[in-house]
């Protein structure tokens, strides 16, 4: 695939974090030799959120999904709820996230996870954002929550039941079944460097499997460096190399996988407004 060809879009990058202040203008000018034209930042806190917001703000082409992940859940306060509310309403975001519950780190009880988790949910509801999910170790109890979010009042009244996608699995690494109650919820999955390891054969079996029709790509950078980089720090622009890996296991072109998910991820978070001109466009021209 050339650079170029085909927008990409990197649809997990915590490009505010401290792993990227040394070279960050670097960076930024690497992805978009890539031809990664948006990417997308979610929070993990709120002074990351902020962080990340105020980056978005000079950086044409990053958005922002401002939340509380799980292992940060313990921050939870009616003042922070309001707080997520102030920060979505700037322009630069797009989404809720990352929320849900990860039983890996266990840095926060799994009730504590769960109840944030579900306030966080109401609130994308409230403000019809869709959501961006992180999932480790607790597939079984994120289907439960999602499910019963997705069939609740709430949503149904939300201006979310009437956008094309309500969420994202972000660094899907569950199963088929998972990936198909997903679609029946109307989200979408998202692929990273994981995809690219030679040895994650499970992955690969699972990923010919899945609708490509329904994936993003990200880096999650600095995290989940994909190969042949593995043990160095992720950066957007090695979001080529998920689209080319994926392109080999559907048996197709890089080409047609960047502008099927690149589609998806405008569509998704709706960089695209009811006179065709995209958000990221707009921003450019006035940034």
């Amino acid at each position: 695939m050339k650079s170029g060809a085909v927008q990409l879009v990197d649809s997990h990058c915590h490009l505010d974090l401290a792993h990227f202040d040394a070279d960050r203008d670097a960076v930024l000018a690497r992805a978009q030799a890539a031809g990664v034209g948006v990417i997308i930042n979610p929070g993990i806190d709120l002074a990351q959120g902020r962080a990340a917001l105020q980056l978005a703000e000079q950086t044409p082409g990053l958005f922002v999904a401002v939340g509380l992940h799980p292992n940060s859940a313990a921050e939870w306060t009616p003042d922070a709820g309001d707080e997520l509310s102030t920060l979505a309403a700037a322009p630069q975001v797009v989404a809720i996230g990352e929320i849900g519950l990860d039983y890996y780190w266990d840095k926060t009880p799994a009730p504590v996870q769960w109840q944030v988790f579900e306030e966080q949910l109401e609130l994308a509801a409230m403000l019809g954002l869709p959501v961006i999910i992180h999932n480790r170790d607790a597939s079984a109890d994120v289907a439960a929550v999602l499910r019963a979010w997705v069939t609740g009042s709430s949503f149904a009244a939300s201006p979310l039941a009437a956008r094309p996608y309500a969420g994202v699995l972000h660094a899907f690494g569950g199963d088929l079944a998972l990936a198909e109650a997903a679609y029946t919820w109307n989200f979408v999955l998202s692929l990273g460097g994981p995809v690219t390891f030679t040895n994650a054969r499970a992955l690969h079996a699972l990923v010919a499997q899945l609708d490509l029709d329904r994936l993003m790509l990200e880096t999650d950078a600095p995290y989940l460096t994909p190969h042949p980089h593995r043990g160095q720090r992720n950066e957007p622009a090695y979001v080529r190399l998920v689209c080319e890996r994926l392109a080999t296991l559907f048996g197709t072109t890089p080409e047609d996988v960047a502008t099927r998910t690149t589609s998806l991820a405008y569509r998704f978070f709706q960089l695209e407004d009811s006179t065709g001109a995209t958000v990221a466009t707009r921003y450019i021209a006035h940034a």
